[in-house]
């Protein structure tokens, strides 16, 4: 895991910024799962911020103030008070957000670390909700060996290659679609 973290910080912040985006479009799913049974968020304000931040990608001359959509987003996070597992979800979708937005205002060296460890940790904590397994060292390999981690793995592998590579349009568009997951989130759930 060491040499995919390296790999991710030597990448230039644009290309940072498309993995990051990347695996915001797989969180998605689970800000608006969460709206949709909490009755709470709004999941179209986040897809428009999301798709700013693509935008922003495709066009480097695009004029977006990232520090309002900053504004605008914090505003969209679950209430604290909400411990629910949704909430946590949900959370994450907007703290992945976030640290993409921080970038795109300027320095945030660690952001694409953190993108990239939540995604994988809100995989890890639905593992043990659902499997409920007590012991440590067999919850460690029952989450290592779970298809779903495996398949969290899989996409933040072949994102990562994707963004390493040439990074023109029609592979923003392919990243995009790749992220989106036909709607389904990094925890194989879909609000439809």
């Amino acid at each position: 895991m060491s040499g995919f973290y390296q790999r991710l910080q030597a990448l230039e912040p644009r290309r940072q910024q498309a993995f990051m985006a990347a695996l915001c479009e797989r969180l998605l799913p689970n800000y608006a799962l969460y709206s949709q049974t909490a009755d709470q968020g709004n999941p179209r304000a986040l897809r428009a911020i999301l798709d700013l931040v693509w935008e922003r990608l495709s066009v480097k001359e695009a004029k977006i103030d990232f520090a309002l959509q900053a504004e605008k987003l914090a505003e969209l996070a679950p209430c604290e008070e909400d411990d629910s597992f949704g909430a946590r979800r949900a959370s994450e979708a907007v703290a992945a957000l976030s640290a993409l937005l921080d970038t795109l205002q300027g320095e945030a060296p660690e952001a694409v670390l953190e993108v990239s460890r939540a995604s994988r940790g809100g995989v890890r904590a639905f593992i043990e909700l659902t499997e409920g397994e007590e012991d440590g060292e067999r919850l460690a390999a029952l989450v290592r060996d779970h298809p779903l981690m495996a398949d969290e793995n899989d996409f933040q592998d072949a994102v990562l290659e994707a963004v390493e590579g040439p990074l023109g349009w029609d592979e923003l568009k392919a990243l995009r679609r790749l992220g989106r997951n036909d709607g389904f989130s990094n925890l194989g759930l879909s609000p439809d």
